[in-house]
C-alpha cells in the first residue's frame, strides 16, 4: 500500500504578554486578570480556529514549549493552492493568528466587546511543501499597533509552529456499506481494491455463531421488530483472497428511548468492532465498541463514541473519540489525540490496531478519520489512516469495520416514527 503525502502544521505553546504602560494603552486599565484573552488562527480555506490564549504576567515565564493548541492538516493539492500566487486575491498567503481582548457588556450579561491587540502573519513559502520537518517559529515576538510607538514596548506574543509530514493511506467505500462494496485504497488517479465487504442483517442468530453472546436472537417478524428495535446488523470485512480480517457486530439493540422515538444517549445502541484471533477461522477477538445514540434539538445530531478494548475485554475500555455528527448533513468521525472532543479531554490512541496494550495517554496525534453522509443520502464513506498506525494490511481492515458502523449508525438512529424511503440506504 503506498500512503498520500500530507503535512501537519501545529500551533502551540502559545501566550501572552504585555507590558504595564502597554496594557493601559490597549486595554484601557482593564485589569488581565479580569478580561480573558482570545485569539483567532486562520489559514485561508480551512476553518477559523478560537481559543483562549494564556497571559503570561512574569518576564521570566514562558508557556509550556511543548502544549500544542490546534493542527492543520494540508493534502498535497492543499500546498500547491497556498503557494499560488494570487490564487486568494493576493501575492501570497500566510497564517494568521490575531489576538483579541474580551470584554463582557453590560447588557444583561449578553453582549460582549472584542477589542484587537494585533496579528501575527506567517508567508506560506516553498518549504511547506518539501516533505521534511520544519520549525518555522518558536519563541516572543512582538506585535500590535503599540510596536510602532518610539520608545514603548508592545505585546509580545509566544507561539510555536512547525511543519511535520504525515502520510496517510485513503479508502474509499465504492458503494453504500449496504450493497457489499469493494474498498479500494487512493493513490492520485488510481484506485486499487483492498477489501469486500459482507453487509448481513440476521434477526435469528445461530448459537453456533462466535459473537452469538453478543446480542439476543428474535422470532418475531421482521416489520414488527423494527417498529421497536434494530438489530442483528454485521459488516464483515474481507481481504482480497477472500479471508475474513474485520468485523463489526450490533451487540446491542438500537431502541427508542422510553417516551419518545429515537435513540437517547441513556440507552445507546453499541457495536463490537472485531478482528480474528489465533484459535481458529471463526473465533475473533474484541478490538473496539462503538456506542451510538440520537441528540435531538436545534442540531439535530448522530454522536458516536468509541471506546478502545484492551485484550481479552468486552465492555469500558478506553474512550478514544467522541463525535458529533449532523444527522441531515452527515460529517466526520475522527481518532485525533490533539482535537478536542466533545467531553473536551485529551484521548489516548493506539501505536497500531494489533497491539491493544500499548495504548498510552498523548501518543500518536491523528490516527483516522471517515467521512459519511447524513440520514437517506447515498454514503460511500471516505476514510483516511495515518500510515504509522498501519503496520499491516489487517491494521487498516479493523478501522474499516470501525467505518462501516459509524456510517450505518446513522440509519440505526433515524428516528422510529419515520418511514423509510425506497431507494435510499434507509430502506434497510
Amino acid at each position: 500500500m503506498d500512503p498520500q503525502a500530507f503535512v501537519k502544521l501545529s500551533i502551540g505553546s502559545l501566550g501572552l504578554r504585555i507590558p504595564v504602560v502597554a496594557l493601559k494603552d490597549v486595554r484601557n486599565g482593564i485589569q488581565a486578570s479580569t478580561s480573558p484573552f482570545l485569539c483567532e488562527i486562520r489559514l485561508r480555506g480551512f476553518p477559523v480556529y478560537t481559543t483562549p490564549i494564556p497571559f503570561i504576567s512574569s518576564l521570566e515565564a514562558a508557556p509550556e514549549p511543548h502544549s500544542s493548541t490546534t493542527s492543520f492538516y494540508l493534502e498535497e493539492s492543499d500546498v500547491k493552492t497556498l503557494l499560488t500566487p494570487g490564487f486568494f486575491h493576493g501575492s501570497h498567503a500566510y497564517l494568521e493568528i490575531t489576538v483579541f481582548t474580551v470584554r463582557k457588556g453590560f447588557h444583561c450579561g449578553v453582549g460582549s466587546k472584542k477589542q484587537q491587540i494585533g496579528t501575527f502573519r506567517l508567508q506560506v513559502g516553498p518549504e511547506w511543501g518539501e516533505g521534511k520537518p520544519v520549525l518555522l517559529h518558536n519563541g516572543w515576538i512582538q506585535f500590535g499597533k503599540t510596536k510602532q510607538d518610539s520608545g514603548k514596548p508592545g505585546a509580545e506574543l509566544h507561539l510555536r509552529v512547525k511543519l511535520d509530514p504525515d502520510p496517510r493511506y485513503v479508502f474509499q467505500f465504492e458503494d453504500e456499506t449496504t450493497l457489499n462494496p469493494q474498498i479500494v485504497q487512493l493513490h492520485g488517479n488510481i484506485r486499487q481494491p483492498i477489501f469486500s465487504c459482507k453487509f448481513s442483517r440476521d434477526r435469528r442468530v445461530s448459537q453456533m455463531d462466535a459473537m452469538s453472546n453478543y446480542w439476543s436472537s428474535s422470532a418475531e417478524s421482521d416489520q414488527e421488530t423494527e417498529r421497536r428495535e434494530r438489530k442483528g446488523w454485521k459488516m464483515m470485512i474481507h481481504d482480497l483472497s477472500g479471508s475474513a480480517v474485520a468485523a463489526a457486530f450490533m451487540a446491542t439493540p438500537f431502541v427508542p428511548s422510553t417516551g419518545c422515538d429515537r435513540v437517547a444517549r441513556s440507552n445507546p445502541g453499541a457495536w463490537l468492532i472485531v478482528r480474528p484471533d489465533n484459535f481458529g477461522p471463526d473465533s475473533w477477538q474484541p478490538w473496539g465498541k462503538l456506542e451510538a445514540w440520537r441528540e435531538h434539538g436545534s442540531n439535530d445530531s448522530v454522536c458516536c463514541r468509541f471506546h478502545l478494548l484492551s485484550e481479552g475485554q468486552e465492555g469500558g475500555g478506553f474512550v478514544v473519540s467522541e463525535i458529533s455528527i449532523s444527522a441531515d448533513k452527515g460529517g466526520e468521525f475522527f481518532i485525533d489525540t490533539e482535537r478536542q472532543t466533545l467531553s473536551g479531554t485529551p484521548v489516548p490512541s493506539p501505536k497500531s490496531s494489533g497491539d491493544v496494550a500499548s495504548v498510552v495517554p498523548i501518543q500518536g496525534g491523528f490516527v483516522m478519520n471517515c467521512r459519511v453522509q447524513g440520514e437517506g443520502k447515498r454514503s460511500k464513506p471516505l476514510v483516511q489512516l495515518a500510515m504509522r498506525h498501519v503496520t499491516c494490511v489487517e491494521d487498516a481492515a479493523i478501522f474499516m469495520a470501525l467505518a462501516a458502523a459509524v456510517d450505518l449508525s446513522i440509519e440505526a438512529c433515524r428516528p422510529f416514527c419515520r418511514k423509510a424511503k425506497k431507494g435510499t440506504r434507509t430502506s434497510l
